[in-house]
């Protein structure tokens, strides 16, 4: 026994390939994207730990600790150090830093790991002096300090 398609059979047949095809594509490449800017967030133990992957999109969050912040001379690049009170690391950013960014305030850097530095290419401390990103602050209290209380 033979199986046979008519024209319209065929044609409906190829119009529904085509469209499994195309939406298989369209999800590859929309989780591909997604995968692309999943920016993991890190504390400066776990990067201590070697826990996050060289050379990939990370946050790092921690408190600026005091007297860490370099200014290179004209220029915009800065250097300093943020810590969960257990571990530390250096920071590398150009740009502008955040109006409410100093020494001793809670911050969040997006940015790659290089060589045991995070180059972030973004800065953030929002809100108010008093605010502390959550992820800094579950951090600080696992370390046992009051500062995250």
């Amino acid at each position: 026994m033979s199986f046979t398609l008519n024209a319209k059979r065929k044609k409906t047949l190829y119009i529904l390939i085509a469209l499994v095809v195309g939406v298989g594509i369209a999800v590859g490449l929309a989780i591909y994207a997604l995968r692309q800017n999943i920016n993991l967030f890190y504390t400066p133990s776990q990067l201590a730990a070697a826990e996050a992957p060289e050379g990939q999109r990370i946050q790092v969050g921690g408190l600026v600790m005091q007297g860490s912040l370099k200014r290179e001379p004209d220029s915009l690049a800065v250097r300093f150090t943020i810590t969960d009170l257990k571990e530390q690391v250096d920071v590398t950013y150009t740009g502008i830093l955040p109006d409410l960014f100093r020494e001793g305030q809670g911050i969040v850097a997006n940015g790659r790991l290089v060589n045991g530095v995070v180059e972030a290419d973004e800065v953030l401390a929002k809100h108010d002096e008093t605010y502390m990103p959550p992820q800094v602050k579950q951090a600080i209290e696992e370390a046992g300090h009051p500062k995250g209380k």
